[in-house]
């Protein structure tokens, strides 16, 4: 079988551009934080600073994958649940040239969703039910070449890198705060621009973390594209966890809608996301071949029925 023919060019310029992206928003969430560690304690600051940022990213690289998927209530799906959902990961998993298969893991959800934890030795991905139900064997095989895309990249310990960045400089800037009301006390001036900057240092923070969320979104679909050589799978992956998600949260808030684009979102908009994808498509077949419309079938044995939410008053929320 001739590989596919994605477009390169295209793909070399995006990614080119992500790289670009991911370089000026880590570049921005340090910058930001050495200007707050430098307003509220000088030099003392930035050294206090280092040591926090060191200390968050040696904690969070030890934390283990299970301990994340055990607060979903994750289960390994053994090798005899979902035997062609196993042959795609290890598929996958090859091309990549990972070190180990992710170890796949079952949330009983029927919110439709997929994440990977951890490292490229030790690393795993979560489906939820809602996922494996909705979706057919290519679209499913698009989703699961973009997470193994994420932890390829190391896009997990970027992000990691962000959220320990984010979190310092927050620490750094409630600090600041909280010592203001002693300084005024002590007839030491302070500059209104420097409070200010202090009050909005989280938010700022927060913005270039989910701007570089989206970031690496954009290089894990394309990634994952490659991977496959079925960019069109992803796409309509996308497509259709769009519609039906979009209903959801429509139906629960109907004036709610988060507007596209927008800077809120930890993604970036599916419209757009799905014209990059199908901007590299070829004509030639998808090296993984999958049935288009078949499905992993999740039968009783194997994923448990899950009830609709129901309303606890006496919980004060919405509950399986």
């Amino acid at each position: 079988m001739p590989p596919p023919r994605l477009d390169l060019a295209v793909r070399r310029s995006h990614d080119v551009r992500n790289a670009l992206h991911t370089a000026i928003l880590i570049g921005g969430s340090g910058l930001l934080l050495a200007i707050i560690a430098w307003t509220v304690l000088g030099w003392t600051g930035l050294v206090w600073a280092a040591i926090l940022g060191a200390f968050g990213l040696w904690t969070m690289g030890r934390v283990s994958p299970k301990m994340v998927l055990g607060l979903y209530k994750a289960r390994p799906l053994a090798p005899d649940e979902l035997p062609e959902v196993h042959r795609v990961m290890r598929e996958l998993a090859k091309r990549a040239e990972l070190s180990s298969i992710p170890q796949l893991y079952y949330v009983p959800s029927k919110i439709l969703n997929a994440f990977a934890v951890g490292k490229p030795e030790d690393s795993a991905i979560a489906v939820t039910d809602g996922l494996l139900r909705a979706m057919t064997m290519r679209q499913l095989t698009g989703i699961l070449a973009h997470e193994t895309a994420h932890i390829r990249s190391g896009d997990l310990k970027v992000m990691a890198l962000a959220d320990v960045l984010t979190r310092v400089t927050s620490s750094m800037a409630m600090l600041g705060l909280i010592g203001i009301p002693a300084l005024f006390g002590a007839g030491i001036a302070i500059p209104w621009l420097g409070i200010l900057l202090l009050i909005f240092a989280p938010t700022l923070g927060g913005l270039l973390q989910l701007g570089l969320s989206r970031t690496r979104e954009y290089d894990a679909d394309l990634d994952g594209a490659a991977l496959t050589g079925d960019p069109a799978g992803l796409a309509s992956a996308l497509e259709t966890l769009e519609r039906r998600q979009g209903h959801v949260w429509e139906g629960l808030f109907p004036a709610g809608r988060v507007p596209s684009p927008s800077l809120l979102r930890t993604h970036p908009a599916t419209k757009d996301r799905v014209a990059r994808l199908l901007a590299l498509a070829g004509e030639a077949e998808p090296q993984i071949v999958v049935s288009s419309s078949t499905r992993p079938e999740p039968g009783p044995s194997i994923v448990p029925p899950i009830r609709n939410p129901r309303i606890h008053w006496q919980r004060m929320g919405i509950w399986y």
